[in-house]
């Protein structure tokens, strides 16, 4: 019975265990402060407060506050990203060379909103997180450096989609996508106060059945079914009413 016991006891952890465990807490700590407060509104001394750690030992494992959080956005970026490329290439061998704007967009959005849905809290603080930055000049950069592979896969299908809309159409109607995007991972609350309590901000199931419709339909009115301009649109360029 002894020598059972003995056998079943839990080895100790290595000191790199140990450290790979410390780092991984930094970084949801990080993570989860940054998702509320911002870049701007956090400090390594408040992230190994949550922690519980001295402040000395951020500094080991980071530099300064910009590698920490360089750290944060890589750690789930490259999953999110490479998750997207995955399903834009599966989408566009399925459709058979005839893709539509709304299948475009469901690969791209709803795999990513799937990561929030099912991957926990950690994700969801990451989703708060990109949306807190993704309007500052250090998002933004990391947003080129780990998202623009994908997001041009998404506007090359667009095209193909969308014969004859200009290419500035096409971004244009990204950028919008991807506002209303950052504003659905922020989940700031404002939809349930409105809706008094119909809609909730982080019922990203609801978003996932509704977004990519909604941005298709805009999609079609900004470049018209046939990928000209829509009427209207273009009656308004030539000075109509």
């Amino acid at each position: 019975m002894a020598r059972r016991l003995t056998n079943n006891r839990r080895r100790p952890r290595t000191k790199a265990e140990q450290r790979a465990e410390t780092l991984e807490q930094m970084l949801d700590a990080a993570e989860y402060l940054f998702s509320k407060h911002g870049l701007s509104g956090v400090t390594l001394r408040d992230v190994a407060l949550k922690v519980g750690v001295h402040t000395s030992l951020m500094h080991y494992y980071f530099a300064d506050k910009r590698r920490l959080f360089e750290a944060v956005f890589t750690r789930r970026a490259g999953t999110t990203s490479s998750r997207r490329l995955d399903a834009l290439d599966h989408y566009e061998r399925e459709c058979g060379g005839s893709p539509t704007v709304e299948g475009a967009l469901r690969a791209f959005l709803d795999t990513d909103l799937e990561l929030y849905i099912n991957g926990g809290e950690g994700w969801r603080n990451f989703a708060a997180f990109a949306s807190q930055v993704s309007n500052s000049q250090e998002g933004a950069a990391m947003m080129d450096l780990h998202f623009d592979p994908v997001v041009l896969k998404l506007i090359g299908i667009l095209k193909k989609a969308l014969p004859g809309c200009s290419d500035a159409d096409i971004f244009w109607g990204y950028d919008f996508v991807t506002g209303a995007f950052m504003h659905v991972l922020g989940r700031t609350g404002r939809i349930d106060r409105l809706s008094s309590g119909i809609c909730k901000s982080d019922d990203f199931e609801a978003v996932k059945d509704r977004l990519a419709g909604f941005m298709a339909a805009g999609f079609i009115a900004l470049c018209g079914h046939s990928g000209k301009p829509a009427r209207a649109g273009a009656m308004r360029r030539r000075g109509g009413r």
